[in-house]
């Protein structure tokens, strides 16, 4: 059976910056949600906070690389957010993927992200993270962990139904 991806909300922060990316009101019709997410910070951060109905993920597991090293942690940020000190005008790509948002299971997330940098490092990371909530997730938020988005950072949001 194939998937079906609909538009549900875009949002592109405009001058002067957001210190976060919101999509609310999210309808309890699809199957999955995923969020797209092309961005760029203000401040010297590498990392990407979501939270679902207006709380922060529970708890996460991070594998992230930086062009020459590895580290794991128990981490539910997404490593890969370009920054201040990456490369100019260049924005950074991460994907969040919510499976079963609505169900009265508590939420999981699978995340990737990488950073677009002609430096000595770039992060890139794959993450899990959970929710303890058995609530529909009806809002979601993403905030760098330092900063604020700069202009021209886009999130879509999708929802997915299996048909």
């Amino acid at each position: 059976m194939p998937n079906t991806y609909t538009l549900i909300a875009s949002v592109t922060v405009g001058s002067g910056g957001a210190a976060s990316i919101d999509f609310t009101s999210i309808p309890s019709t699809y199957t999955d949600l995923v969020v797209k997410l092309s961005g760029r910070a203000n401040a010297d951060v590498v990392a990407v906070i979501c939270s679902i109905n207006s709380s922060a993920l529970d708890s996460g597991k991070r594998l992230r690389g930086d062009g020459s090293t590895v580290a794991s942690a128990s981490s539910a940020e997404a490593y890969g957010v370009n920054n201040s000190g990456a490369t100019a005008s260049t924005f950074s790509n991460a994907e969040w993927y919510f499976p079963n948002y609505a169900g009265s299971n508590y939420k999981s997330v699978s995340m990737d992200a990488v950073a677009e940098n002609n430096g000595s490092a770039a992060y890139m990371s794959i993450n899990a993270g959970l929710e303890n909530t058995t609530s529909a997730i009806s809002s979601l938020s993403f905030a760098p962990n330092g900063g604020n988005w700069v202009q021209y950072s886009t999130a879509v949001l999708y929802g997915i139904k299996n048909s």
